[in-house]
């Protein structure tokens, strides 16, 4: 019996996480230009020199790659988030310009939302929040939406909510509720108008909006995207585990797909 891949295996097989052009690593979120080859398709005279987002890396089964973009000024943008036909388009590695930080970004013109990671990756199954906001990262995601790995960094985020003129925020922390373990949960704080603690130390979120209060602000709506733990560890422990537990593991992709339609929900 051969070892050789079906045919629906090789279709169903996924892209590279990045791609080398012109010397910068090219990957899920990454901007570019198009600069479409042939140029002899209406649609190619139409889209050459566009800044676009890179929303998917495919690849054939010989081995060819391929950009799946959303065009930055597309009015049905929108559309292509979703995945919708006809606002998404197609090009090869030698088709595209890699973009610089900020360059050509378009300006949000909705509400902004801050995604916030939350946790310690030293202790276990503590650092889902983080593992899931880097993946995030990764991914196209609407405009006006900043994903931050803030670790331990309450004071930090606290600071973003009460200057950064978010009009929501997405925290993603592991949360201990007693139900079984990689379980995702949606949760919105609910915290007195009267706790105004400051606590440097503090980073789960009733504290970091307490400590927003407390340096007298007023926190933007705050929902809290969480995974019930299958370990907790103390930052006192001699012994650091710095991989997630199998269930919370794969709590990622549930939480994700959570993730995703609470931004489309809120943009």
């Amino acid at each position: 019996m051969s070892d050789r891949p079906g045919y629906w295996e090789e279709l169903e097989r996924p892209g590279p996480d990045t791609v080398l052009v012109g010397g910068e690593s090219l990957r899920v979120g990454s901007r570019v230009r198009l600069h479409p080859g042939s140029r002899t398709d209406v649609w190619d005279a139409a889209l050459e020199g566009r800044a676009a987002v890179i929303e998917g890396v495919e690849q054939d089964m010989e081995g060819r790659v391929q950009f799946t973009v959303i065009v930055d000024d597309d009015p049905g943008r929108d559309l292509g988030e979703r995945k919708q036909p006809g606002h998404r388009f197609f090009f090869g590695p030698e088709e595209v310009e890699p973009l610089g930080p900020g360059e050509d970004a378009p300006e949000p013109t909705g509400p902004r939302v801050l995604v916030a990671g939350i946790g310690n990756v030293f202790l276990g199954d503590d650092g889902w929040g983080v593992a899931l906001a880097d993946r995030l990262s990764r991914r196209a995601l609407p405009a006006g939406v900043d994903v931050v790995d803030y670790g331990i960094r309450g004071m930090d985020l606290a600071y973003s909510m009460l200057d950064g003129g978010y009009d929501s925020v997405l925290m993603l922390d592991a949360v201990p509720r007693g139900g079984a373990p990689g379980t995702v949960y949606v949760i919105e704080p609910e915290v007195d108008p009267g706790d105004v603690a400051i606590d440097t130390h503090g980073m789960d979120p009733v504290k970091v909006l307490t400590m927003v209060q407390g340096l007298g602000g007023s926190p933007p709506r705050t929902l809290v995207v969480g995974v019930e733990p299958a370990n907790r560890l103390d930052a006192d422990v001699e012994e650091f585990l710095v991989e997630l537990s199998e269930p919370v593991r794969a709590a990622l992709d549930e939480a994700e797909r959570v993730v995703t339609t609470l931004l489309e929900e809120m943009t």
